[in-house]
């Protein structure tokens, strides 16, 4: 299968830096939403079959236009929601406490899945929820599946299942809004990552283009 994860277009809580994890959260920016509606063409060369977001209005909005151009109904599942801030939501991402998170959400990604998020949901809870919508859309049939979701629950299941995306790759790419992350692969023989953001994703430890480390610790949800 041929896997699409798509982070949602631009909101305010991106505008200000904030952590927003909680259902049904904010919606676009006349900015997110003209990402949302360049999808369609940024996606022309895949033939996407079936397109899944998340229970986050950010989410619905941004798949809407793919879904439309190809026929397709937004099929909403709760299993790609952006991983919960718990007792850190609403701080500022790049806070000292806000940092917290992604530190948290790379740790699942490197193996330490009983770690909590203060207030929050389990490494292994939170893999496990995509982990299974990932395999019911295999079982479902479909070659190619675009699943509208969100940037910290992207990275850190990428870097958890990707063979060739590893920790320190997924903490120095940030992915903005309506970045995509091409994978192929299945749930019983593994994943790789093709590109990430547009750019070919090299094997683990090579030097990669998807662009310069930076330090994106607190980069919002």
């Amino acid at each position: 299968m041929r896997l699409l994860l798509v982070r949602h277009g631009r909101t305010p809580s991106n505008v200000a830096h904030l952590l927003d994890t909680a259902d049904p959260g904010p919606g676009l920016t006349e900015l997110g939403e003209r990402q949302a509606a360049a999808l369609p063409a940024a996606l022309a060369d895949e033939d996407v079959e079936a397109v899944h977001a998340s229970t986050l209005e950010r989410a619905r909005l941004t798949a809407a236009p793919r879904a439309a151009a190809r026929g397709l109904e937004v099929t909403v599942r709760d299993g790609i929601r952006e991983v919960s801030a718990g007792d850190l939501e609403t701080l500022p991402g790049d806070s000292e406490r806000g940092e917290e998170y992604m530190r948290t959400v790379f740790a699942w990604a490197a193996g330490d899945t009983g770690l909590r998020m203060p207030g929050g949901e389990s490494g292994a809870e939170a893999l496990g929820r995509y982990d299974a919508l990932v395999a019911e859309a295999a079982a479902d049939g479909a070659g190619t599946v675009a699943m509208v979701g969100h940037g910290a629950a992207i990275r850190m299941w990428t870097a958890a299942r990707a063979d060739d995306v590893d920790v320190a790759f997924a903490a120095a790419h940030p992915l903005h809004n309506t970045g995509v992350v091409v994978l192929e692969g299945s749930p019983s023989d593994g994943w790789k990552a093709l590109t990430w953001a547009g750019a070919t994703v090299g094997p683990v430890g090579e030097d990669d283009p998807t662009g310069e480390p930076v330090d994106d610790g607190g980069h919002p949800a």
